[in-house]
């Protein structure tokens, strides 16, 4: 029989309301997963800025900067930060080649940091390490001194004033390193530095250490010549300082200074430093200069490293109050490294399956995470890696991939995108403490054609380590005093 149009349209219509009314099938159920947004035109942007930034545009502020650093209490001492390309015109032809170098240093970075833990962990002894030997004249009170892999090189430069009257050195920032050091007069072989040559003869408080002195005994590597203390440090790549241990006054901008900080003199100094007067050994042994200077904490925030701008390394002051903290442990074998209580990592805010043992400092002293300001690119635990990317490429299957590149095995094609929603990629510590961090800080442009890597990469050793990328845009307190570390977001 047929039916007539009204019966019709009320029949469809129940029929349409009976299935609205029904659980959707379970095929086509999507969870749903946390994200933020990628700025890829900004980012595109400042990676084509950066090549033509030109560092002569920062000597008119050089002047200004002793006036910015000025602080209220006479205890807390404040510096600015630099990129390295504000500071360095290495005139890379496009923005690849510029990563390409930069991914190269990170490399030998990270075996150098490998290499100095491997060292503690199979106890070898101050007694049994010795300079290497080299063609400097004895006049030069020189003897090896630095092997480093490329850490050298630095990514964070800071201004610095050394000696009586202060003379001003751009020094990298290196919290993997304890010894202070920089390029002296007379130089056997120095390699070039944007500042002059520090001449410790212009200074009235320059003064070399003895044999016997505490700071002397306390080096790794040491030798005496005319009861005079000679310095080795070992990074790691063929990169080497070589000089005199010294006493000398450290100066911090406007707001203070520091009287008689072990200081190595280094009159041969060959490798991948180049730029910087020498390095800040922001580490926790004893000669790193948060020690000598018996800092109760210390702070920096890294901007961008393609954008010209610069922030602060701060010591002695307050923690910002929004700080997500988390405990520093000790790793009874080397004192140097700032291990972290890493808990576990999520992405899209769904907790990603690694072992609770994989971040912990092992009884043996292996393992572990540690917070670096010198590795740019974070490293995990091979597991554990796999892991964290296997769970942001499930998530990202809407995204047209990219061959990978370098040490980056995800990478994605957003060349014709002005911005991307990804998954979100956070670090959780304990008490439920959770450190989000931007897009930008773990999908980094590789080229200027819009090709962009997820910035993580497995671990050669069990050790594993938050890089400076991650780290970019946040400021990071180290609570020397109550064990802490602290992130805060957009504190630059």
């Amino acid at each position: 029989m047929a039916l007539n149009p009204p019966f019709l349209a009320l029949t469809l219509a129940l029929c349409i309301t009976t299935l609205s009314l029904l659980p959707p099938p379970t095929s086509s159920r999507t969870t749903p997963f946390s994200t933020t947004v990628l700025d890829i035109s900004s980012s595109l942007y400042q990676a084509q800025q950066v090549l033509s930034f030109n560092p002569e545009f920062l000597e008119s502020s050089q002047q200004q900067e002793t006036q910015l650093t000025s602080t209220p209490s006479s205890s807390s001492f404040s510096l600015h930060l630099h990129p390295r390309e504000t500071i360095l015109n290495e005139n890379h032809h496009d923005y690849k080649n510029l990563v390409l170098a930069r991914l190269a240093r990170d490399s030998a970075r990270v075996n150098s940091l490998t290499m100095k833990l491997q060292l503690a962990l199979n106890n070898v002894s101050k007694s049994d390490l010795h300079p290497t030997e080299t063609e400097v004249l004895p006049e030069d009170l020189s003897t090896p001194v630095s092997s480093g892999t490329g850490q050298g090189s630095g990514e964070y430069f800071s201004r610095v004033g050394v000696g009586q009257p202060a003379k001003q050195f751009y020094m990298v920032l290196d919290t993997g390193s304890d010894v202070n050091w920089l390029q002296c007069k007379p130089c056997s072989d120095c390699y070039q530095q944007s500042d002059p040559i520090y001449d410790p003869t212009l200074s009235s408080t320059y003064g070399p250490l003895t044999c016997e002195a505490q700071q002397c005994q306390a080096l790794e590597v040491s030798a005496c010549r005319d009861g005079r203390c000679l310095y080795q440090v070992a990074y790691g790549d063929g990169s080497f300082t070589v000089g005199e241990y010294v006493s000398e006054t450290v100066s911090f901008g406007a707001s203070g200074s520091i009287n008689r900080v072990a200081i190595g003199c280094g009159h041969d100094n060959e490798g991948l430093f180049v730029g910087a007067a020498g390095l800040l050994g922001l580490g926790g042994g004893p000669l790193s200069l948060t020690s000598q200077i018996k800092a109760s904490s210390f702070s920096y925030c890294l901007v961008d490293r393609d954008s010209g701008k610069s922030s602060t390394l701060e010591f002695n002051s307050p923690r910002p109050g929004d700080s997500v903290t988390a405990p520093l442990l000790k790793n009874q074998k080397l004192d140097t490294f700032y291990y972290v209580e890493l808990t576990g990592v999520s992405v899209g805010g769904e907790m990603v399956s690694i072992p609770p043992e994989t971040f912990a400092v092992g009884q043996s002293g292996s393992g572990g995470i540690i917070v670096d300001s010198g590795t740019a690119i974070t490293r995990l635990q091979t597991q554990a890696y796999n892991s964290v990317r296997d769970s942001f490429k499930r998530l990202t299957q809407n995204l047209r991939p990219a061959e990978g590149f370098a040490l980056f095995d995800t990478c994605y094609d957003f060349s014709s995108l002005q911005s991307v929603r990804v998954p979100t990629v956070s670090f959780h510590f304990s008490g439920d403490k959770t450190w989000s961090l931007p897009a930008k800080n773990y999908l980094i442009p590789v080229d200027n054609r819009g090709t962009f890597c997820f910035a993580f990469a497995p671990s050669s050793s069990a050790l594993s380590i938050i890089g400076n990328v991650q780290q970019q845009g946040t400021r990071v307190s180290f609570d020397l005093g109550n064990s802490l570390v602290g992130f805060s977001p957009n504190k630059c």
